[in-house]
C-alpha cells in the first residue's frame, strides 16, 4: 500500500470515527426517559438536509449581528455567494465539529470570506443573544487570519419564525427535546448564490477545501474563480446525494482527447509548413 492510500484511508478511517461520534450523540439525546415522546428512529429521521436545489432562501429577513444590530440576510451577504453554516452556539459537540471543518476548509483556500465570499453561521436557537454570538466569532474569527473576517464571516441570531422560515427554505431538520434542552440536527454547509438560491449542499463535519472552492465558483457563476477552476469544474461532478465532487471520468477522457488532437494538429501543421514548396531549407556545409 502506497503512501497515498494509507493517508485516504486514515483520513476515511477520521469520518467513519465523527459520525459514529455524532450519531452517538442522537441516540443518546432521544434515549432519556423522559423524552418519551419519540422514538430514536423518529429523531433520527427527523435530523437530515432535504435536498433543495435553486430554492430560494429568504434573503430579506431581519437578524441580529454579533453587536446587536438588525441586520438583513442580504445585508450580511453584501452581494457575494454565502457559505451558511447552522448551528446553536451553545451546542455541546457537533456544531464545534461543523464549525471547525469549515474553518479548516476555508483557511485551506485562497479566496477569502469578505473578499469572494460571505460566510455566514447563523444560530437556529432562539434563545441565544448577539452576546453569545460575538463569543463563537471571537473564537473562529481570530484564527481565521484573513485581514477581511471581520465583515467576511457574520455570527448572527434571530426570532423563532425568522429561522424556521429560512432553516425550511433550505431544507434544514432539526429536533428540540424540552426535558433533555437539547437538539438533534443535521451537519453540514450550504452554499448560496449571491442572489439566495440554493446551488450546493456539502454534508458532514469534514469539508473539502477543492469541493468548497468548486461550489463557490459555481455558485458564482463565473464571477470569482480562474480559467483553472472552470477546468476543474469539466473534470468534477457534483453528486448531490453525497454532497461532494467527483472526477467526472468521461469529461476527463473527453478532455485529454481533445488535448490530443489539438497537440497532434499543431505538429502535422508545423511539419506542412517546413515541407511546403519554397520554405528555406538549412544549409549543409
Amino acid at each position: 500500500m502506497n503512501h497515498r492510500a494509507k493517508h485516504d484511508g486514515g483520513k476515511d478511517w477520521r469520518r467513519i470515527t465523527y459520525a459514529l461520534r455524532a450519531s452517538a450523540f442522537y441516540l443518546l439525546i432521544s434515549a432519556f426517559p423522559a423524552a418519551a415522546q419519540q422514538s430514536p428512529a423518529e429523531v433520527i429521521r427527523g435530523v437530515r438536509f432535504d435536498q433543495r436545489l435553486n430554492a430560494q432562501a429568504p434573503l430579506h429577513l431581519e437578524f441580529r449581528d454579533e453587536d446587536g444590530r438588525a441586520v438583513t440576510l442580504a445585508q450580511a451577504a453584501a452581494g457575494k455567494p454565502i457559505v451558511l453554516s447552522l448551528v446553536f452556539y451553545d451546542c455541546p459537540m457537533l456544531c464545534t465539529m461543523v464549525l471547525n471543518g469549515q474553518l479548516k476548509a476555508m483557511r485551506a483556500m485562497n479566496f477569502s470570506a469578505g473578499a469572494e465570499f460571505t460566510a455566514l453561521s447563523v444560530s437556529f436557537d432562539a434563545r441565544e443573544g448577539h452576546e453569545l454570538a460575538a463569543k463563537k466569532k471571537d473564537l473562529y474569527a481570530r484564527p481565521y487570519g484573513r485581514p477581511s473576517a471581520a465583515a467576511g464571516w457574520r455570527f448572527l441570531t434571530g426570532e423563532e419564525a425568522n429561522i424556521r422560515a429560512l432553516t425550511e427554505a433550505v431544507g434544514f431538520r432539526f429536533i428540540y427535546d424540552e426535558n433533555t434542552r437539547q437538539f438533534a440536527h443535521a451537519s453540514g454547509l450550504v452554499v448560496l448564490t449571491p442572489e439566495g438560491r440554493v446551488s450546493r449542499y456539502l454534508y458532514g463535519i469534514e469539508y473539502s477545501a477543492r469541493d468548497l472552492r468548486l461550489a463557490l465558483v459555481e455558485a458564482s457563476t463565473g464571477r470569482i474563480g480562474s480559467a483553472v477552476d472552470a477546468v476543474l469544474l469539466f473534470c468534477y461532478h457534483y453528486d448531490p446525494a453525497a454532497g461532494k465532487y467527483s472526477v467526472a471520468i468521461l469529461n476527463v477522457v473527453r478532455l485529454a482527447g481533445t488535448l490530443t488532437f489539438l497537440l497532434l494538429a499543431g505538429y502535422v501543421v508545423m511539419m506542412l509548413r517546413r515541407e511546403r514548396p519554397g520554405a528555406p531549407h538549412p544549409r549543409h556545409v
